[in-house]
């Protein structure tokens, strides 16, 4: 049983750094789309405002909650198959 905490321990501090890195270039992504459209649709206003509001609409979208699935996913298939090992 220690094994499997230490286990899971690891494994969420590694978890953890996959999901700031995803978190950075997603959102790194999205910025560079913005500033392409901002470019070739050439709307007015402030080029840093249309941005800023792009990413805050960005902040509430699905698809940033999607990456929480780096957290979900590993630790539900670990969890199962132990589960599947153990008492099946």
């Amino acid at each position: 049983m220690l094994g499997a905490a230490r286990l899971m321990v690891t494994l969420f501090v590694a978890l953890t750094i996959v999901y700031v890195c995803l978190s950075f270039y997603s959102r790194s992504v999205r910025r560079t789309k913005l500033e392409e459209r901002w470019h070739q649709e050439g709307i007015g206003g402030d080029k840093e405002t249309f941005i800023r509001e792009g990413l805050e609409e960005y902040d509430g979208s699905i698809r940033r909650k999607l990456i929480l699935g780096v957290y979900v996913v590993p630790l539900v298939v670990i969890a199962l198959l132990i589960y599947v090992t153990n008492f099946m």
